[in-house]
């Protein structure tokens, strides 16, 4: 029997190669949005303001859906034993089945066990609305949310943190980290990341400064944080994202090891989601 070597994150860094990447060139029109986001950005990070926990009110029962959302949804209520409309409004209740929906989805069609148990990073987390649907999924031992911009202000004065301190309560061992998860070095069994920035647009439609668009180094740190048997979930907007995303993979240290492109999801999408899970080399 030969006994698994469980790298510390340290180690993995020398372990990986060096990446050299040229600066990027941005056109003058992206270069005067991403200084108008990054004054908000400082902005909000500076002040770190709160309003104090947020908590929806939970609409108890989802109405207005299709016979095939209905169905679906009843099919992840007993195999996950999800109840989501009894702790979140309606819509972050539809979200959540959705991205439950997505993960299910792709293991299923992989023909793969779900990954179970262990630490879990979601990269990205925005308000980590979605914490439910990952705990129902992975059943971690530990669930850490990671968002850069943690302290963006709502419409209604609360707080994306107020937001996120909301969703993961009453969630057993469930956290939210205001971090660059590209200086984020602690372990994990698994790492997911929805819809990771690679391109330009959506980083400036998400109201964020381009500075953070730094897909290599974000990628090279999932490779130095991941455990040596662990999986990284990756879902992406379209095949074109999924290509580029995929490129950067590689070059971080990382082996696809299947994925699928979701043409019926719950909710319907002008781009299909693609999602593709990964291990280290």
């Amino acid at each position: 029997m030969i006994a698994e070597v469980d790298y510390p994150v340290q180690a993995a860094e020398e372990m990986l190669p060096v990446v050299a990447t040229p600066a990027p060139r941005y056109s003058l029109p992206q270069r005067l949005r991403s200084g108008y986001h990054a004054f908000w950005y400082w902005l909000g990070e500076g002040l770190e303001w709160s309003r104090g926990l947020y908590r929806e009110r939970p609409v108890g029962q989802l109405t207005h859906l299709s016979g095939s959302q209905q169905a679906r949804i009843a099919v992840l209520r007993r195999q996950f034993d999800v109840r989501f409309e009894q702790h979140c409004a309606a819509l972050t209740t539809l979200k959540s089945y959705d991205y439950l929906d997505i993960l299910d989805q792709a293991w299923t069609a992989w023909g793969q066990p779900r990954p179970v148990g262990g630490v879990v990073h979601d990269v990205g987390a925005s308000n980590f609305w979605y914490a439910r649907a990952l705990h129902a999924f992975f059943l971690p031992s530990a669930l850490t949310g990671i968002e850069v911009e943690g302290h963006r202000i709502y419409y209604n004065g609360y707080s994306r943190h107020d937001y996120a301190q909301g969703y993961v309560h009453n969630l057993p061992q469930t956290e939210f980290v205001i971090a660059d998860y590209a200086q984020y070095a602690q372990p994990a069994d698994t790492i997911v990341a929805w819809y990771p920035f690679v391109t330009p647009a959506p980083v400036l439609a998400w109201r964020m400064p381009l500075a953070f668009l730094a897909p290599q180094a974000l990628l090279a740190r999932v490779a130095m944080n991941l455990n040596p048997s662990g999986v990284f979930v990756m879902v992406n907007q379209g095949r074109e994202e999924a290509d580029v995303a995929a490129g950067l993979c590689r070059q971080a240290g990382l082996r696809c090891e299947s994925s699928c492109e979701l043409r019926v999801t719950l909710r319907r999408r002008r781009i299909p989601p693609v999602v593709s899970w990964w291990r280290r080399l």
